[in-house]
């Protein structure tokens, strides 16, 4: 299979975005390890005073999941689907919330910024050039500010990628189909075999300039198919290298 890219993945998720938050609802754990995700970010006073960039924020539960863990945070959430951004834009939100859109490799020529935090859900490997893009980020994220990444990134063991096939066979291409999103659902399979390692993933963050780079495995089923990786922009200040 060809995996889909840029436009034409785009055009996808625009199809695909009437059903999206029905179907990711069916998956046990997801929104609950997004907010997991998003909090281990650790920004201090519940987010106060910080600007907060959601990286292919689809249709906001990303951003609710930020929402949540920085309640304070003025937050900018970007996404490549006009279909998928007009999902997020019709839920409520508080004023300090912004939508744009913007593909990933925009992200150097955005206004805002620099920022305190990115959080990029599910983005990194259904982007063409995912180093290219860490550029951006590191460009707009202040001198010891946070990335969290949270990614379908295999462990690297045989037994994973045996089961996410399985998973994919058994559930998530059967439910794309019937919602008439079949070849997207055969991409998020396909992408996720062809995708870094978790390992390997977090290398790339280390040669594109990050440091402190973490690796936190997800709950339940999605162990060792899931994780969150945590860097930094350069040191972190004193006072928040413990946390």
């Amino acid at each position: 299979m060809v995996l889909l890219h840029d436009r034409d993945l785009a055009h996808a998720f625009d199809d695909a975005a009437r059903t999206y938050d029905l179907l990711t609802a069916l998956n046990p754990g997801y929104r609950a390890d997004l907010a997991r995700s998003a909090r281990r970010l650790q920004l201090p006073g519940a987010g106060e005073g910080a600007h907060v960039l959601d990286l292919g924020c689809g249709t906001g539960a990303s951003t609710r999941a930020l929402l949540r863990a920085a309640p304070r945070a003025r937050i900018t959430a970007v996404d490549a689907s006009a279909g998928m951004l007009r999902r997020a834009r019709a839920k409520r939100w508080p004023s300090r919330v912004r939508f744009l859109h913007r593909t990933a490799e925009q992200v150097s020529e955005l206004a805002e910024g620099p920022f305190d935090a990115v959080f990029a859900a599910y983005l990194f490997r259904n982007v063409t050039d995912p180093d290219s893009v860490l550029a951006s980020v590191r460009s707009r994220l202040r001198p010891g500010g946070r990335l969290a990444v949270h990614e379908y990134a295999l462990s690297g063991s045989a037994v994973h990628r045996s089961l996410w096939t399985a998973v994919c066979h058994g559930v998530i291409i059967p439910l794309g189909t019937l919602s008439g999103d079949r070849a997207l659902y055969r991409h998020l399979w396909h992408s996720v075999l062809d995708f870094d390692t978790a390992p390997a993933f977090a290398g790339r963050l280390s040669r594109a300039g990050f440091t402190g780079v973490r690796v936190a495995p997800a709950a339940g089923w999605q162990t060792g198919v899931v994780h969150t990786f945590l860097a930094a922009n350069g040191a972190l200040p004193v006072a928040e290298r413990s946390r």
